[in-house]
């Protein structure tokens, strides 16, 4: 135990003599910045050390090593055209210096969601068309509805970066990637480290009347999205949404106007992604693990292991998973208010394992609600701890307090043992103590 804070005060010590700033040319960077580009996923680091284990572009060449500031910059770094990037399996390094936001026009220029409109679009002819006192609770169609989703492939074209294969992406300090989307799609050994994601904002979210029983509005666009990869290593980042928080958004149709997906969503038989020491602070959906319900290509994938995360403040999907193995252990929430929904989503197939977390909960959320039925039939849940209301911290058996308030009953036994962790499981009482000060962006060293 004493090696394990001798080490974080140690971490602490190089962040506050990290200098601040950074170099625009790789060779000029610090020492510290290029032994963490280079830095491959430790031996046994969860899911994402599972077979060829995750190097990302520790190999990259002088060439493919880059600095970049903007978004023109960063779609360089990655290939050079946007379309095409996902598949450009090159080793590449590509540290981001500042500030990169999605709606940067080719020029350098800002971009509204006016820019991204299809002309036959206008958000007050959609609402006035797709009212369901006038529509009906049916789904939008017609050229209104048309023009929307062509408006949606305009931002789809501008605001989704495609990651390719090989490729390490690391922030150096106060870098912040906003407005834009991380589409790691058939792109194995990946690794994305030391960002600050904020305000991944969808101009054009899709009324959905048949989305539960007052119907929703779903948005588009993660803040990083893993889709039919292997071996993905995200680390050290934090994922907010700023100044635009989806409780700020209007009321229509009776229904929250919500323009943020999730943070990180592992969907379409991707597999084999580790998630670690990140901090999520203030959204709706975080994490979604498989992406329907289908028994199809997803059975067997969707591994995943999430440990030493920061949940502050969040709502939902802490993870809510489909099918996979998923390993959720030393992880720290801190969860209340009105709008709280649940922590561990069991959905259909799924076989969540957890252990030793922490949860720091407002008077308001019961333990008994941090589980969520999706169609699940078990899970592992042990050593968990919780604080609640400011009182004294104790360990609480979730799934017992879950099935003595609710119907159908969870098992208690997911049908795996985890096997591929790095290192010690902390107990959960020093949890707080560790994740609070050393997950997120810019508490790396760099």
């Amino acid at each position: 135990m004493r090696r394990i804070l001798a080490g974080a005060t140690v971490t602490a010590l190089l962040l506050v003599a990290a200098p601040a700033g950074a170099a625009t040319r790789p060779d000029r960077l610090g020492w510290s910045a290029q032994q963490i580009g280079r830095q491959t996923l430790p031996d046994r680091d969860g899911w994402a050390a599972d077979g060829p284990g995750t190097t990302g572009g520790s190999a990259a060449t002088p060439e493919r090593t880059r600095v970049v500031s903007s978004r023109a910059e960063l779609v360089a770094a990655l290939g050079g055209d946007n379309a095409g990037n996902a598949t450009d399996a090159t080793p590449k390094l590509i540290y981001v210096n500042g500030a990169v936001d999605g709606f940067e026009g080719p020029d350098g220029s800002p971009l509204d969601c006016a820019d991204l409109a299809d002309p036959g679009y206008r958000l007050d002819a959609y609402l006035a068309a797709y009212d369901p006192a006038v529509w009906g609770r049916v789904p939008p169609a017609g050229p209104l509805e048309e023009a929307r989703v062509r408006s949606v492939a305009n931002q789809t074209r501008q605001t989704q970066i495609n990651v390719g294969p090989n490729t390490t992406i690391v922030g150096l300090r106060g870098a912040r990637l906003t407005g834009l989307t991380l589409m790691v799609d058939r792109a194995s050994n990946v690794i994305i480290r030391n960002l600050t994601f904020v305000d991944a904002r969808d101009c054009f979210p899709a009324w959905s009347p048949t989305d539960g029983e007052a119907g929703n509005w779903n948005s588009q666009y993660d803040q990083i999205s893993v889709r039919r990869s292997e071996n993905v290593w995200v680390d050290h980042n934090t994922f907010t949404d700023g100044d635009n928080p989806d409780s700020a958004q209007p009321v229509r149709f009776g229904r929250p106007y919500q323009v943020h997906d999730g943070s990180l969503d592992i969907t379409h038989t991707a597999s084999g992604v580790t998630a670690s020491w990140n901090r999520f602070t203030g959204r709706d959906k975080l994490m979604l693990i498989g992406s329907s319900n289908t028994v199809g290509p997803d059975v067997g994938r969707l591994r995943v292991t999430l440990h030493h995360n920061l949940f502050d403040g969040v709502l939902q999907r802490l993870p809510r998973v489909r099918f996979g193995q998923v390993d959720v252990y030393n992880n720290h929430y801190r969860l209340g208010g009105d709008d709280f929904q649940y922590a561990l989503g069991v959905g259909v197939q799924s076989a969540i394992y957890a252990q030793n977390n922490f949860f720091t909960l407002d008077a308001t959320v019961d333990p008994a609600d941090l589980l969520y039925d999706w169609g699940g039939t078990a899970l592992t849940e042990r050593g968990t701890w919780v604080r609640q209301g400011g009182g004294a911290a104790r360990p609480v058996d979730l799934l017992a307090a879950y099935n003595e308030a609710h119907d159908p009953d969870l098992g208690a036994d997911a049908g795996w043992t985890p096997t591929l962790r790095h290192g010690p499981v902390l107990p959960a009482p020093l949890v707080p103590l560790v994740v609070g000060p050393l997950a997120g962006a810019d508490r790396l060293p760099m």
